[in-house]
Formats: C-alpha cells, sequence, structure tokens
C-alpha cells in the first residue's frame, strides 16, 4: 500500500512540461494574447506561477505585479522583489492604500468590528480567526475578532454573522482593486492574466470572487498545496519562501490560514481532500492516511460543506437565454 507521503509525488519535470505547454496555448492560441502578468506576493503559490510562467513564456513575455497595502507584512514584497530579480522579469510596484482608502476599506472594517469591540480604534490591530479544534465537534464555525491595542493589550470577541460579513465584504476590496491592476498592465501589454489559487484554496472556495478568483489562466489549480511546494523546489524558488507558513497578508495581525478558513494543517487536508477526491469510503481513508476514523468523517463533512456553501464564487453569470454573442 502506497505511504500517504508518497500519494502526491509529482514528477516535476514532466508536470512543469505540462504546464508550460498548456499555458502557451491557452494564452497564445486560445486568448490570442502575447505573455503573462502575474501578482506576486511572496507566497509559494504565486511564486510558482511566475516561475511557471517564465518557463511557458520566457522572462520578457512575463510582467509581475507587487500591490502591497498598509495592513500587507513588508516581508511580502521583499521576497516578491527578490524572486522577481532572480527570474529576471519586468515588474511594477503598485501601492493600493490610497485607492483603498478612497473606497473606504479600511473604515467600514473598524466600524465593523467596533460593533463587538467598542475601543476599537487608531493603533489596533485585528484578524478574524476561528476557535481552535473546531473539528473535535460538530458545532458550526464561529468566528471571532483579535485584536491588539496600541498598548499591547490583546482581546478576543465572538463576531456577530452581519460584523462577520461586514469585515469580509471590507477587506475583499484589496483582492479586487489588485485585480483591477492587474487587468490593466495585462490590457496595456495584450498579456493574459495568471491567476494563482492551489488544488485545496480553489476547490473549497477560499477566494474572492471578482479578486483572486478571476483570472484567465489558473495554471496550478489542479496541484495540491504540497505539490505546488514540490514545483518550488524543482524550479529554484528559495527557500525563505518555501520555508514560509502560508498566509493570507490581509489582516494587521499575522494571520494564518489555518486559522481563518481550513480545518486541518495544510499537507494533512491535502490528503484527506485527495482522499475524498478518490471516493474512499472513511475506513479507507481512516486506514491508509493513518488518521482516525471520526476525525476523516469530520474533514469529510468540512470538505462537502465548503463546497456547497462557497459554490456560488465558482457560478459564472447567468443569462436568460443562452449561445454564443451575437446569436439571434
Amino acid at each position: 500500500m502506497t505511504a500517504p507521503d508518497q500519494l502526491l509525488r509529482l514528477d516535476p519535470e514532466g508536470a512543469i512540461d505540462e504546464i508550460s505547454t498548456a499555458l502557451r496555448s491557452q494564452v497564445h492560441e486560445v486568448l490570442g494574447r502575447r505573455g503573462a502578468v502575474v501578482a506576486m506576493s511572496g507566497g509559494v503559490d504565486s511564486s510558482v506561477s511566475a516561475a511557471l510562467a517564465v518557463r511557458a513564456f520566457g522572462p520578457q513575455r512575463v510582467f509581475g505585479l507587487f500591490m502591497p497595502e498598509r495592513d500587507s507584512d513588508p516581508t511580502s514584497l521583499e521576497l516578491a522583489t527578490d524572486l522577481a530579480s532572480r527570474l529576471g522579469i519586468e515588474t511594477a510596484l503598485e501601492d493600493i492604500t490610497d485607492a483603498l482608502a478612497a473606497l473606504r476599506c479600511y473604515e467600514r472594517r473598524d466600524e465593523a468590528i467596533r460593533r463587538v469591540l467598542p475601543e476599537y480604534g487608531a493603533g489596533w490591530a485585528s484578524k478574524i480567526v476561528l476557535p481552535g479544534a473546531r473539528l473535535e465537534t460538530d458545532r458550526l464555525n464561529v468566528y471571532y475578532v483579535a485584536a491588539r491595542s496600541p498598548e499591547g493589550e490583546s482581546r478576543r470577541v465572538r463576531l456577530t454573522a452581519a460584523s462577520y460579513l461586514e469585515i469580509v465584504a471590507a477587506t475583499n476590496f484589496k483582492q479586487r482593486v489588485r485585480k483591477m491592476i492587474e487587468y490593466y498592465h495585462a490590457d496595456r501589454l495584450h498579456y493574459a492574466v495568471v491567476g494563482t489559487p492551489n488544488r485545496l484554496e480553489y476547490d473549497q472556495g477560499f477566494f474572492v470572487k471578482g479578486g483572486d478568483g478571476l483570472a484567465d489562466v489558473k495554471p496550478i489549480a489542479h496541484l495540491y498545496k504540497t505539490q505546488v511546494y514540490q514545483l518550488g523546489r524543482h524550479l529554484g524558488v528559495p527557500c525563505e519562501i518555501l520555508e514560509r507558513t502560508p498566509t493570507t497578508d490581509t489582516y494587521s495581525l499575522p494571520q494564518t490560514q489555518e486559522e481563518f478558513y481550513f480545518s486541518l494543517p495544510t499537507a494533512t487536508l491535502d490528503l484527506v481532500l485527495f482522499a475524498r477526491d478518490s471516493g474512499w469510503a472513511v475506513e479507507e481513508a481512516a486506514d491508509r492516511l493513518d488518521m482516525g476514523p471520526d476525525e476523516i468523517a469530520r474533514a469529510y463533512a468540512d470538505i462537502d460543506q465548503k463546497r456547497s456553501t462557497t459554490a456560488y464564487l465558482h457560478t459564472h453569470s447567468l443569462l436568460v437565454r443562452s449561445g454564443s454573442p451575437g446569436a439571434a
């Protein structure tokens, strides 16, 4: 029986060749574009996507974008800038803080937080978190705001449904503003926009509709996160990026993807998602992944629940009548 750590093993060079060939066909032949624009965040997904684009088109036809804002971790820009230099691609820095302030992104978010934490104000930092060990029960997810005062005092307060939705709606401006800038550069260069979600994020709806979920091509959406790391090592992505904890880099306090959205560590969840995709029954998955049946059952339920509740994110615009443009 295949060991769990071998289930998602790739032939890296074969996978890179397949993706590069697909990208050239999709961008040149299907979309009629000359190259690719990649938003680079300093994370492994965008780094691998940028390196794959260089393999497909050469560095002269790849354009990298850095789009920090006032809540961004400065390390993200440092890592992305270093990688772009190694890849030899042209880049642009577009700080989106002023655009977000004009849209009242920060103001709207802070107003929502103050509804549950009245003292929240200037100098505070925050993030949204889920309770720990949430798969140990069958309760629905309940979100909290974790905040830190200018004096360093930490607070954690349960969010109402309305406050949670308002905070998320406000922070989603960040992904949507970035996407507008990506398409500006894509339009002026006659390039295609490269999306960077991996299979786990794409399947489980961990993206913003009209934001990071919007792209012309998504070259790693079929790859589990652990497979993205395999390609990253083969492509020479720096270890500082490969060893970095996956983060949303959206909130003013450091936030991991696991504490905000995913139920298990990424490597474990990749295997459970693979088991679910492969049609393994709970008992088979528990045996082959060396996990408890109850843990597998709850993880399966969480996967199915996320697929159901985020189905809206995958829908295209709905038409009254279907048909090709210009059809009667």
